[in-house]
């Protein structure tokens, strides 16, 4: 790779690493894992940097490797997935509630199956449709479909 290509893939990574830690915040809970799996990830995808055309957003591709990256890891035997502990958080109520609502979500996404949380966790970073279809490999009707399950899902997770 050259110096140019370098320099734009750093840049490139710290425009968009909130993509990496989102994807990896939704499939590890445990330190060792999440500093393993961003090594990984970066790894994966500074080798495929020189393979990356410009034909999709950058974020798009990133979406694809981290996700492929973390289906691959997450196969690895002994992947310890331990629940947060939110009572040692020191926080207002108004504060506890949005911390308990949005953990509350990461944890029902957590529940749902590799496709479904691909889906929901990519429209919620608002991609549409169409671009959801290249990054998972589906058509855009069943992504639609899949994804008006998935909140049904979740809204019956959230609500009981």
């Amino acid at each position: 790779m050259h110096v140019s290509q370098e320099r734009e893939f750093i840049t490139l990574i710290e425009e968009h690493k909130g993509i990496i830690y989102k994807v990896i915040r939704l499939y590890v809970n445990h330190d060792e894992d999440e500093r393993d799996l961003m090594q990984e990830i970066l790894f994966q995808a500074w080798k495929s940097f020189p393979r990356f055309d410009g034909r999709s957003k950058f974020s798009t591709w990133l979406y694809r490797v981290a996700l492929n990256t973390v289906l691959t890891f997450k196969r690895r035997p002994n992947l310890v997935i331990p629940h947060d502990n939110l009572a040692s958080l020191n926080v207002s109520n108004t504060e506890k509630r949005s911390v308990d609502d949005t953990e509350a979500l990461y944890q029902a996404i957590r529940g749902l199956g590799d496709l479904e949380r691909m889906l929901i966790t990519l429209h919620l970073d608002g991609y549409e449709n169409d671009e959801i279809a290249s990054i998972i490999g589906l058509t855009k009707n069943h992504v639609a479909v899949k994804l008006h399950r998935v909140k049904e899902t979740l809204m019956n997770q959230l609500n009981a």
